[in-house]
């Protein structure tokens, strides 16, 4: 959990900057927006590519930044519904495994929505907020692309190369975070998501992969309250 306190303790260290300005309540019926830099980390755990492949032919898949942000509702003083939002993240994926060091496989691109439930402690008024969260993600994949490396490991040819589908999936989502307001609307933020992901990518050749990407998505955010 580290990269927790790390995101908490960053938007500390940028809220101490405005620590003489006033506070504002996150009460109920207040809309919140913000937006900032959202990062996914897949924490992969491959099973192997079905036959006819090599023994222990896995893969893994690489981390990926983006814009993003997210509009709060808050349906009282300490319960809110949130909605993250981003921009695509683009994903490699390179083989693992047997086919270790044969490097970029294919790629794809990630657009998880999110709908969450959040608790948030301490007073309305509290400048300092921590908050817990849980919720469903749809995480869509699209535009998948193999690479000629991938054609070749699969007895493709130039003209009839290897294409990959990564399945789109329903997960649960967990969320721990904290917001601090700056004055009267401003606020930051940093988050936490844990997302318990699995699915499916099939070739062409009719060869299947289960992969376990479990990833965790860090964010760090500014925002305005309305």
């Amino acid at each position: 959990m580290n990269k927790t306190f790390k995101c908490i303790a960053l938007a500390g260290c940028v809220a101490s900057l405005f620590a003489g300005a006033s506070a504002s309540a996150q009460s109920a019926g207040s809309w919140l927006v913000r937006a900032g830099a959202v990062r996914i980390d897949p924490k992969v755990d491959s099973g192997d590519l079905s036959s006819p492949a090599f023994p222990g032919t896995k893969a893994d898949v690489d981390s990926s930044t983006q814009f993003g942000g997210g509009i709060t509702y808050m349906w009282s003083d300490n319960w809110a519904i949130d909605l993250p939002l981003s921009m695509p993240f683009k994903h490699d994926i390179n083989g693992d495994g047997a086919i270790a060091g044969v490097g970029k496989i294919g790629e794809t691109k990630a657009l998880p929505i999110t709908l969450m439930g959040q608790y948030r402690f301490l007073e309305a008024s509290s400048p300092f907020r921590p908050y817990v969260g849980a919720g469903i993600t749809y995480a869509k994949f699209y535009k998948e692309k193999g690479t000629a490396t991938l054609t070749g490991l699969t007895g493709g040819t130039s003209a009839n190369p290897t294409t990959l589908k990564v399945d789109s999936k329903l997960a649960p989502t967990i969320a721990i975070g904290a917001s601090y307001n700056v004055n009267e609307h401003w606020f930051v933020d940093a988050t936490v998501l844990k997302t318990f992901l699995k699915t499916t990518t099939t070739l062409s050749t009719g060869q299947t992969l289960d992969i376990k990407l479990d990833p965790l998505t860090t964010a760090v955010f500014v925002g305005y309250r309305f």
